[in-house]
């Protein structure tokens, strides 16, 4: 499976069954976020076998043996949420291609011993929920294409398959708040108001990139 073609197959899983992430898969997942961190800057981490930080939480639905997650941490700064959005689903992706499943979790799960355990590492921005999944998560209803843009100029092929897959993207409670534009053949795109649109932006940003098969700017 390509990373395109996890844009199409990935939908958030809440139920995630026993089966401990290791071996090959281990080995694969925690190779990739080692070149994550490198090319990013970031320092994301693999928590595995914690019951208690999500245990509790509801998120369009309780969460059932959610005991792994991806921790994404980084530099305090403006950049902190859009590059941990970009980079958290690239992760996201990866894993759908070695066959786990995940949920992005952001806000509610800010308790003081998470944040705490990461402080040395910098700011915790968010945390994805990873496992095997003992129920298929379901695809969420998306806007139109007109209804994310603005355009002065005739759209290229290219633009629109960005914007498709952009459409895919997971976004806070499906709110689906940013806005494409095109610029003298340069895209944009904006994060509009909103509950955590910034983590939005750069989740969205990345699948325009894999969409479109060249990168779009944060407006």
């Amino acid at each position: 499976m390509t990373i395109r073609e996890a844009i199409d197959a990935r939908h958030s899983v809440r139920a995630y069954t026993t089966q401990p992430i290791e071996g090959e898969t281990l080995e694969a997942l925690e190779a990739e976020i080692t070149r994550v961190n490198r090319l990013s800057g970031l320092s994301i981490r693999l928590v595995r076998n914690d019951p208690d930080t999500i245990a509790g939480l509801w998120a369009y639905g309780a969460f059932s043996n959610a005991v792994n997650y991806l921790a994404l941490v980084g530099p305090n700064d403006d950049k902190l949420y859009p590059h941990c959005g970009y980079w958290g689903e690239h992760l996201v992706l990866f894993a759908e291609t070695i066959g786990l499943s995940t949920c992005w979790i952001a806000g509610s799960y800010q308790k003081k011993r998470a944040k705490k355990a990461f402080e040395a590492d910098g700011a915790l921005a968010a945390i994805i929920a990873i496992g095997y999944a003992a129920k298929p998560g379901k695809p969420h209803k998306s806007k139109r294409f007109d209804q994310v843009v603005r355009l002065t100029e005739p759209a290229p092929d290219w633009f629109v398959l960005g914007v498709e897959a952009a459409l895919l993207a997971p976004t806070a409670i499906n709110q689906q708040k940013f806005r494409f534009t095109l610029v003298d053949g340069k895209p944009y795109v904006k994060a509009l108001r909103g509950p955590y649109s910034r983590i939005d932006a750069g989740i969205v940003q990345y699948h325009f990139d894999v969409g479109a098969g060249r990168p779009v700017y944060l407006a």
